[in-house]
């Protein structure tokens, strides 16, 4: 199963943070337009990711209590394009995300400039730990670093999470 350092954090604006991935010439991979849908599942988080036309679904762990914010995760690819709708018919739905996602490439980690429709805009870094490089930490550091990111509030919750909770808030007013 493959693992991912990562970091969430919410931004007022991506100016700044564009400006710094330029001065270190971070690569601009594309724009993902995504919807996750997340449904109930015992232990974890399973969410159907439909990203520019193609589905998939994710599976993952994640410790939101230790000190590192590691994510254990396995991804199946689907071809005739209906996942959405066979899934919804099998599963409860917990919530619905969408977001426009900026990908960039720097060392190994994904950095995602993502604007959440309902929530705001988010920095994420998914850092890739390879197996037999016990780097990861270092080069997770080092963006961290980069980026300024150590300024901020790190977020442990998914976006499921966030927008739970804000549909929730909207409900309690």
């Amino acid at each position: 199963m493959p693992v991912n350092l990562e970091l969430k954090v919410k931004l007022k604006s991506f100016r700044r943070t564009k400006k710094l991935l330029g001065e270190m010439k971070a690569e601009f991979i594309k724009t993902l337009n995504q919807k996750d849908v997340y449904y109930k599942a015992r232990g974890g988080l399973l969410k159907l990711r439909i990203e520019n036309g193609e589905e998939s679904i994710i599976k993952y762990l994640r410790d939101e209590k230790g000190k590192d914010r590691f994510s254990h995760y396995e991804v199946l690819y689907f071809k005739d394009g209906n996942a959405e709708e066979f899934f919804n018919e099998v599963f409860s739905i917990e919530a619905v995300v969408q977001k426009k996602r900026r990908l960039f490439m720097y060392n190994n980690t994904r950095i995602h400039l993502d604007t959440v429709k309902g929530l705001g805009s988010f920095l994420e870094l998914e850092t890739l730990v390879l197996k037999g490089k016990p780097n990861a930490k270092k080069r997770f550091d080092e963006i961290i670093r980069l980026l300024e990111l150590d300024k901020y509030e790190s977020i442990r919750k998914s976006y499921r999470n966030l927008m739970i909770e804000s549909t929730n808030d909207t409900y309690k007013r």
